[in-house]
């Protein structure tokens, strides 16, 4: 070979490997796109079939709800085995090795966890939480002639415990499913599965909280007492209205009864005021230590209930273990369990017209005492009729989850273990000190002394802004107060003192409370600058306007407030209970660390 032949030789066969490892890269590429296609194909497959078992599941359980609620047992089970085969289906089809390639995709991967993720919680929940929840007895949360079975009871606490931990641990888990990124189906079914389960952790716990705390309420280990105190929202306070009228209730090994009955105008006025917390006498003044009526300008209620019970002891002697607040509307929901109940001497009070008949009609017939004298005839006519007949447990525990969902069921202890217990909880009305989300608080205050509360339709709109450099984010809030009273016609208990100047109009006192550690920036009035008030309340910045509602008439207040540092995209609200329920919107907005 010639010295001009070899460099030749060489470049042919070097050129000559370069197409070998082309061929192989090329052959590599084909067969690894070909898995991907077929991965992504069978991935779709298998995605398709995943999302009709949900679908199914996801209707398979709301009429299993329907038929746990309304007590048809039989049907029940028929749709829990119904719902286990979808729901297992839906696994199955989201475990392959497939699919667990495409959850490590950089487009696709994080909807296909998501889907994984729905798909186990609503298993879990089928085979775990909802089996246990049909075994389950709840009779025993229901008192039988007057007396809760407390040995039945304490068995089943530990039945509803293991539900509760179920519920808990797939509401932890779906928790931590990033939903930013994901496609606008299943970002809305995420979100709709968390607030359902959401709710369903509420109601677990609540129940769970009431088989473990109400042996010793009820006095198991000792006779207890407890003011039963009856909110008016016909004249607002920030727990929800005026506490009108009370009553004493005695519990002792599992029974209760109902004993003296009294109003707070009764009770008349303290002089010198009952110590208050000094950051609600600088925005309240003295009044909550003064009038029993005030006592719930805070919208703390163990702040409220504290007071009132102190004022209850001062003029009675009668010294009391918890305070138990509840509203008309209460009422109404709990005679949708009992059914229509008799008060001597009125009319009767039923589920659809108690709100109007108490908050109202008494009004426009009845005097200032005749008035007292119903409110506490009611009263006692329902609780003594949900004491000594036999009601349905689960329509029961229905009506009690949405009661305190809306914040209408509120209890305080004086006992500092068994407020403990309570913690944050809605039923124990604190208001808490430390965020998880960041919380605005809407409270509305009666300025009128007038009953004009029962016409005000409220609705709250909060958006959740941008990012802030320094970690916050700032939060519109948009408020709008709506009267729908008459302009002439109504009683002159109905109208009252009349301090805004026309008897019709109704003057409301709005404070909004800041997140916690956050502050409030600012406020319009139908779009024109408004005075404020301000002040702080465990460690939230109050911000108050003054709300004047003419007959027919809206107002709107918009407030800017902003919240700690804080990297979450959402928000919550916390209003006052209104005679008719707020209209309430919350715009979330991609976390801040996407």
């Amino acid at each position: 070979m010639t010295e001009s032949e070899r460099p030749r030789r060489r470049r042919s066969r070097s050129r000559r490997r370069r197409r070998a490892r082309l061929r192989r890269a090329l052959l590599g590429a084909l067969v690894v796109g070909s898995l991907l296609l077929v991965s992504a194909g069978w991935v779709g497959f298998r995605g398709w079939q995943a999302r009709a078992h949900l679908v199914n599941a996801a209707g398979l359980a709301r009429e299993l709800s329907a038929q746990v609620v309304g007590g048809d047992t039989a049907r029940a089970q028929r749709t829990l085995a119904a719902l286990q085969e979808q729901s297992g289906a839906a696994r199955a089809a989201t475990a392959d090795p497939g699919w667990w390639v495409g959850r490590r995709a950089p487009f696709a991967g994080d909807d296909l966890a998501a889907v994984r993720q729905i798909s186990i919680a609503i298993d879990d929940l089928a085979r775990q939480a909802f089996p246990s929840l049909l075994r389950t007895d709840l009779a025993g949360l229901v008192p039988t002639e007057g007396r809760l079975d407390v040995a039945r009871l304490r068995t089943l606490s530990t039945e509803l415990a293991a539900v509760h931990r179920t519920v808990g641990d797939t509401r932890t888990s779906l928790a931590r499913v990033p939903v930013d990124n994901l496609v606008s189906q299943i970002r809305q079914a995420l979100t709709a599965l968390r607030g359902e389960i959401d709710r369903l952790a509420d109601l677990t716990a609540a129940a769970d909280q009431a088989a473990r705390l109400l042996p010793p309420l009820l006095g198991v280990d000792g006779p207890r007492r407890y003011l039963l105190v009856s909110q008016n929202n016909a004249e607002l306070r920030a727990t929800g209205g005026m506490i009108g009228a009370y009553a004493v209730l005695h519990a002792d090994d599992g029974r209760v009864r109902m004993g003296r009955q009294g109003t707070s105008a009764a009770l008349g006025r303290f002089t010198p005021p009952l110590k208050t917390p000094g950051e609600v006498r600088r925005l309240w003044g003295d009044l909550p230590g003064i009038y029993p009526a005030d006592v719930n300008l805070t919208p703390h209620f163990p702040t409220a209930a504290n007071l009132y019970r102190q004022m209850v002891r001062r003029q009675t002697g009668i010294a009391v273990d918890g305070v138990l607040a509840v509203d008309p509307v209460v009422l109404s929901y709990l005679l949708k369990a009992t059914g229509p109940v008799l008060v001597p001497g009125h009319v009767p009070l039923d589920s659809e017209t108690a709100v109007r008949t108490l908050l109202s009609d008494s009004y426009q017939r009845l005097d200032t005492r005749q008035q007292d004298e119903y409110f506490t005839a009611a009263a006692a006519a329902v609780f003594d009729t949900f004491l000594k007949k036999n009601v349905d447990p689960k329509v029961l525990l229905s009506v009690f989850d949405r009661a305190v969902r809306e914040r209408r069921i509120l209890f305080w202890s004086t006992r500092p273990e068994e407020q403990r217990t309570f913690g944050d909880s809605r039923m124990a009305g604190t208001l808490p000190e430390q965020d998880t989300v960041p919380t605005v608080g809407v409270f509305l205050n009666d300025g009128s002394g007038a009953k004009l509360g029962y016409y005000l339709r409220p609705s709250a709109d909060l958006t959740v802004g941008e990012c802030r450099p320094d970690g916050r984010r700032q939060l519109r809030l948009r408020v709008t107060l709506r009267s729908t009273a008459p302009k002439t016609g109504l009683a002159k208990s109905v109208l009252g003192l009349g301090l805004a100047g026309d008897p019709y109009t109704a003057r409301t006192f709005v404070s909004v409370y800041s997140p916690a550690g956050g502050s409030v920036l600012d406020a319009r009035l139908d779009g024109a600058e408004v005075a404020l008030g301000s002040g702080t309340e465990r460690r939230r910045q109050v911000a108050t306007a003054n709300v004047d509602v003419g007959p027919g008439v809206s107002r709107t207040l918009e407030v800017s407030v902003l919240t700690a540092k804080t990297g979450a995209g959402t928000a919550e609200l916390w209003l006052t209970p209104t005679a008719t329920p707020w209209t309430t919107q919350v715009v979330t907005a991609p976390s801040c660390d996407q």
